[in-house]
């Protein structure tokens, strides 16, 4: 299943045209790659099954407190760089992961790759990022498919809450921190097969008449 409004051909129009060439730049050393993306980690019930001889009841966790994930990875090292809090994420969140970006100087261009949130798209971050060097390339509509990062916050909820139980945002927030920082250790294997460049593509559905 696709998203209703994706367009297809627009996305392998992109994917050719704007996504392809800059990562056989940063291939070659001449460019670095980001993907950006926001994950909000909800406090709340993830179910699983297990086989018990007895039934157990569980307190589920109360409110919805969030754990809020901007993040940017590098398409060829994998390297992740994270702007973290508890509120919202907004134009200055985006703002200061530019400067952390940007703070990285690897000494060739930097191009990030976005989805079209407005907080993303907004003058503010715009500026900010022409004044640092850094372009921005917003993907075409409902894309999350070439969107990279996408499959990292897949692998964090598969690792960190499916089939598990916190009993306090503490815990709960301090195994996703964990999990994140272990991208270059622990996890490394894993997310370089994960994270190959290949793009899943979609074909326009066929509607027959009836």
């Amino acid at each position: 299943m696709i998203p209703a409004k994706a367009d297809p051909d627009e996305q392998a129009v992109y994917l050719k045209e704007e996504i392809e060439p800059r990562l056989a730049e940063a291939k070659a050393g001449n460019r670095s790659v980001f993907f950006v993306d926001a994950a909000h980690f909800v406090l709340a019930p993830f179910l699983g099954y297990l086989w018990s001889l007895s039934r157990i009841f569980i307190k589920a966790p109360s409110g919805r407190q969030r754990f809020n994930v901007l993040g940017a990875i590098n398409a060829i090292t994998h390297e992740l760089v994270t702007v973290t809090n508890e509120t919202y994420i907004n134009a200055m969140s985006v703002c200061e992961l530019l400067t952390k970006l940007s703070a990285l100087n690897p000494g060739i261009p930097i191009s990030l790759f976005l989805d079209n949130a407005r907080y993303q798209k907004c003058k503010l971050v715009k500026e900010m990022a022409d004044r640092l060097g850094i372009e921005l390339c917003f993907l075409t509509a409902y894309s999350p498919n070439l969107n990279l990062i996408e499959r990292l916050w897949k692998f964090v909820k598969k690792q960190c809450l499916y089939s598990r139980y916190y009993s306090t945002f503490g815990t709960f927030k301090a195994a996703i921190t964990e999990c994140l920082s272990k991208t270059h250790t622990d996890h490394k294997s894993d997310l370089d097969s994960l994270l190959s460049l290949r793009f899943q593509l979609f074909r326009k559905p066929q509607i027959d008449p009836v």
